[in-house]
């Protein structure tokens, strides 16, 4: 049995953005993994649009929003994540979008079909992205960010500030240095504040300041941390029978090092895969994983491989950044390799690493 409150089965996340957002509009259905047709021949029960309310350990039970109470032996937990929304004034007016699911983005698309100004919080791959595609609309994008320039976690700053100028030489208007203040507007949104004093006049504003795992269900439970849901490397919780995957699941990385959490299309796929084997199988295997994930802004396809959950020390770079566009950029935490950065370089070359990278590690 597959339960979900979603109205649909699991979307191809990175395809969710250019498929609603692009310019010619994708319908949802031709964005699915897996349509309800093939869950019917594989004879799983899929219950859309169903809301989970309680998760009992002790009694091996979920209890639905109707009231049902479902037995299980075995369960992975994969609620997935919300988008973070900041404590602000004017957060909840018309016309404040927050992108987390297909409807979030069918909203947003029907309304910029109208309007001409929007601007874009955040400063990572979905704000890009978005500023990106609303610009490839002919919107008027501001793209307002708290750093010194875009993508700082991932790249050095000079390459951060290469892309920042690569955006704005693109018509985005990007605001580096500013923190949002707050939204102004009566029901609809007019006008957008930064706490340098900046107002910004809009009718559309698109929030993009990260994620936070959904663990409401297990919030008083042996299953809840601070920082997600704690699994072991076969992605089982010290509740046996119990499994999480995707952004909630805090699982080791042999390879990176310590607990992390992955909030990657990506890793939540392989995470799927390998708690659903595990669940099934009488001997379980473990799961290793080097974190990958793709971006795309205008003409640059970036790549990153590894581990990103700090700024690098150093970097080297190989390639022409400036002419050709076409780089790829090691990223080193003293002298420890822990991520390589490629923008529109060769598939092979990006799976060679991918392949290889523990050992480059090492």
């Amino acid at each position: 049995m597959l339960i979900s409150a979603e109205p649909h089965p699991g979307v191809t996340r990175p395809d969710l953005l250019p498929g609603l957002l692009g310019a010619k509009a994708s319908p949802v259905e031709k964005l699915l993994v897996r349509d309800a047709a093939w869950f019917s021949r594989m004879k799983v029960d899929l219950r859309l649009n169903t809301l989970v309310t309680q998760f009992s350990i002790e009694q091996r039970a979920a209890v639905l929003a109707t009231g049902q109470a479902v037995k299980f032996e075995k369960a992975l937990l994969a609620t997935g994540s919300r988008a973070r929304r900041p404590a602000v004034a004017g957060a909840t007016l018309g016309n404040v979008f927050y992108l987390r699911s297909a409807r979030d983005l069918s909203g947003l698309r029907e309304v910029v079909e109208t309007e001409k100004n929007v601007v874009v919080v955040g400063g990572g791959f979905v704000a890009v992205e978005t500023a990106v595609l609303l610009r490839k609309l002919k919107m008027n994008v501001t793209l307002i960010t708290r750093s010194a320039a875009l993508w700082t976690r991932f790249l050095d700053l000079e390459t951060a500030n290469w892309l920042t100028n690569y955006l704005n030489s693109h018509g985005v208007k990007v605001m580096v240095n500013e923190h949002l203040n707050g939204f102004e507007g009566r029901t609809v949104l007019q006008r957008v504040q930064t706490k340098s004093g900046n107002r910004i006049d809009t009718t559309v504003a698109v929030v993009a300041m990260g994620s936070e795992p959904n663990l409401q269900l297990v919030s008083a439970s042996p299953l809840w941390s601070q920082n997600g849901c704690p699994v072991t490397e076969r992605l089982e919780s010290d509740e046996l029978g119990i499994f999480a995957a995707g952004d909630i699941a805090l699982y080791p990385n042999p390879v990176m090092g310590g607990m992390r959490r992955e909030e990657h299309w990506d890793a939540a796929l392989a995470m799927g895969r390998a708690a659903g084997y595990n669940m099934a199988a009488k001997k379980m295997v473990n799961f290793t994983y080097i974190p990958w994930h793709q971006s795309r802004v205008f003409d640059l396809e970036f790549d990153f491989v590894g581990d990103f959950t700090r700024p690098p020390t150093r970097v080297e770079l190989e390639g022409d950044r400036e002419k050709k566009r076409k780089f790829t950029l090691k990223c080193y935490q003293l002298n420890k390799l822990t991520g390589v950065v490629f923008c529109n370089e060769d598939e092979k070359k990006v799976k060679a690493v991918r392949a290889d990278f523990g050992k480059m590690t090492k």
